[in-house]
């Protein structure tokens, strides 16, 4: 089965297996003889990452960066196991996620916190660690040389405090990493796509993710790629759908502040009967109760992430953080 697609200016996806088919996507650079890859998934994707490079025609010493978007182990759990197959590359990643790149010893801890420790081993098997003196510390607006084109690095937290996104010259298109949401193709009706918040744990931000989306959106890119999945377009729309869902997921956490249950039993049925109002409303291929069970995995760890975010909240007045479009 072919797992690469080709896109505009020689940019690439390449489907990672990870979970279920076109839902964990890595993405290759190619530039007069030199490539980049962003992000690697986990570690049972990297035969399949070797595989597509060799399918074209992409010698291994070829390939001069991995750019890790963000740390989480969907992003970079693979990076150890890729980095020692491809001897050229170095690792770019966000400082605060630089340490544990090369210890990935509380990153494993913090996984198995999310998916248990036996669940977290199935999905990402053994993280290895990186060496040192290959991770390179991106700062904000670090450009990278890749043949003739630049790719140039942002500081963009809200999903998490170690997120990058990535601008890329010859395109004018972004990598987004999941600072842009998710948008998955099992959802298009048509041509038309459709994009839904990630607030996963443990560093969601509201007031900074609403900024990381208005700068991606500053770039006016015709296209942006998510890791959940691929080339999104119609960008203004999808920026403000996004800053809508994003802020309804703040106002449902809110509400369970004080709602008595459990919290994230109530902001998981909460964000079931959103996704069936938007399934509605946007016209989703999946409706309904077809759309929710679709995404449930994204709904635990919506409500995850936002009970995590209510914990930083306690005692404290109801934040002003709802984003304010112009």
């Amino acid at each position: 089965m072919n797992c690469t697609q080709g896109y505009e200016h020689d940019i690439h996806v390449i489907d990672s297996g990870y979970i279920q088919p076109v839902y964990d996507a890595i993405h290759l650079v190619v530039s007069e003889g030199r490539a980049a890859l962003i992000d690697t998934a986990a570690n049972a994707s990297a035969p399949v990452v070797l595989g597509a490079l060799d399918a074209l025609g992409i010698a291994r010493s070829m390939v001069e960066y991995i750019v890790l978007t963000h740390i989480h182990l969907d992003h970079a759990g693979g990076a150890g196991l890729l980095m020692r197959e491809l001897p050229q590359a170095r690792l770019v990643v966000h400082p605060r996620g630089a340490r544990h790149m090369a210890d990935p010893s509380k990153l494993i801890a913090a996984t198995n916190e999310v998916y248990g420790a036996d669940r977290a081993r199935a999905l990402y098997g053994e993280i290895l660690p990186v060496p040192v003196d290959r991770i390179v510390e991106s700062a904000h607006g670090a450009t990278l040389r890749l043949g003739s084109r630049e790719l140039t690095l942002f500081d963009a937290p809200g999903h998490a405090r170690h997120h990058l996104v990535v601008l890329e010259s010859q395109s004018g298109h972004v990598f987004t990493g999941d600072c842009f949401g998710v948008s998955y193709r099992q959802l298009d009706a048509g041509a038309r796509q459709f994009v839904f918040p990630t607030t996963s744990p443990s560093h969601f931000d509201p007031p900074a993710l609403h900024r990381s989306i208005d700068l991606i959106a500053s770039f006016r890119p015709g296209a942006v790629y998510l890791t959940h999945y691929s080339q999104l377009r119609d960008i203004p729309r999808q920026t403000a759908d996004l800053h809508r869902l994003l802020d309804r997921h703040v106002k449902i956490a809110l509400h369970a502040r004080e709602a008595g249950a459990p919290r994230h039993e109530y902001i998981c049925a909460a964000l079931r009967q959103l996704i069936a109002e938007e399934s509605q409303r946007a016209g989703w291929a999946l409706q309904g109760a077809a759309a929710a069970a679709f995404l449930a995995m994204d709904v635990d760890l919506n409500a995850q992430g936002l009970v995590a975010w209510l914990d930083t909240q306690s005692g404290l007045p109801e934040p002003l953080h709802l984003h304010k479009g112009k």
